[in-house]
């Protein structure tokens, strides 16, 4: 009855492993198990025997991404079309991962899981080509396209700003990117939900989905909500000065589609998941991070 997380070493393979309860979670690092081994994958299916695999692992770092795209393609679309094999090979599902990345961007509406991809990097290509290859390979699986993850674990906007609130007083944030901020918990709790229901027996409606946190809203007002929050626990000296610039003043940024709002109506209603509020999301999260540290700044 075992669930294996591969990628249990990022910020939502975390989150898995520390939020499974009475699951019988099995969670790999990288360095347990590198998913773009082949060898490794089938060995590791042969030892746990799960009921299912739910993949967190992938390369993340969507600037660097344009100067390594070799590896983003090695993580993003060979290791999830392996799973894939893997997973048919045993008959069992794949839950995975996927962004809004996938998505030029462009327009103001949020997007439908049909909308065409088109996306513009390499992080973007890599990951779309990866949803691809699980669909080619694998009927039964569950691709959740989720942004601007944040938690407690590994790198992510909200614990980049609480470091920079160290070390300046004014913070140039992005103000024409508009996204739902999606906690890396409620992900991990929705995805362990899924896996309790398919374990039980319950047939899911295999397919791409959509999730992420309500309510939508932009980088730099987000970055606001950050501070303000951060603030009101004490956990800054002083509360930073947000200055509000374009994509095009900001190098890199337009690598993160403009329009980063997902349309999340089929995972409430065929998945039946709550959508999370990142408000409440982050003033758990900074209250966690004030337990075990008294600061951020």
């Amino acid at each position: 009855m075992t669930i294996l997380v591969t990628g249990a070493g990022g910020q939502v393979g975390c989150e898995l492993v520390r939020r499974a309860g009475p699951l019988p979670v099995v969670g790999l690092s990288r360095a347990a198990l590198d998913i773009s081994d082949a060898v490794a994958v089938s060995a590791a299916l042969a030892l746990h025997a799960p009921r299912l695999v739910i993949n967190a692992a992938a390369y993340t770092r969507v600037d660097q991404a344009e100067r390594e795209p070799d590896a983003a393609f090695l993580a993003n679309r060979d290791g999830p079309a392996i799973l894939a094999w893997a997973c048919a090979a045993a008959g069992i599902p794949l839950f995975h991962l996927s962004t809004e990345h996938v998505f030029v961007g462009q327009g103001g509406l949020p997007w439908r899981e049909d909308a065409p991809v088109s996306p513009v990097g390499v992080y973007g290509h890599s990951k779309a080509a990866g949803e691809a290859m699980i669909r080619t390979q694998l009927s039964a699986h569950l691709i959740l396209r989720v942004s601007w993850v944040f938690g407690l674990h590994g790198r992510n906007f909200v614990r980049s700003l609480l470091a920079l609130a160290c070390e300046k007083h004014t913070i140039p944030v992005v103000g024409d990117q508009f996204g739902g901020p999606t906690p890396a918990a409620d992900l991990a709790g929705a995805l362990l939900a899924l896996a309790a229901r398919h374990l039980a027996g319950e047939p899911l409606p295999w397919g791409t989905y959509h999730y992420c946190g309500q309510p939508f809203l932009s980088r730099s007002a987000f970055a606001e909500a950050v501070f303000e929050s951060a603030c009101a626990r004490g956990m800054l000296l002083q509360r930073p000065q947000v200055r509000v610039i374009a994509t095009a003043d900001w190098p890199g940024a337009e690598l993160r589609p403009a329009n980063a709002r997902l349309d999340c109506r089929a995972a409430q209603q065929a998945l039946r998941l709550a959508l999370p509020s990142w408000h409440d999301a982050l003033g758990d999260m900074l209250d966690e991070i004030k337990a075990h540290g008294a600061r951020a700044g």
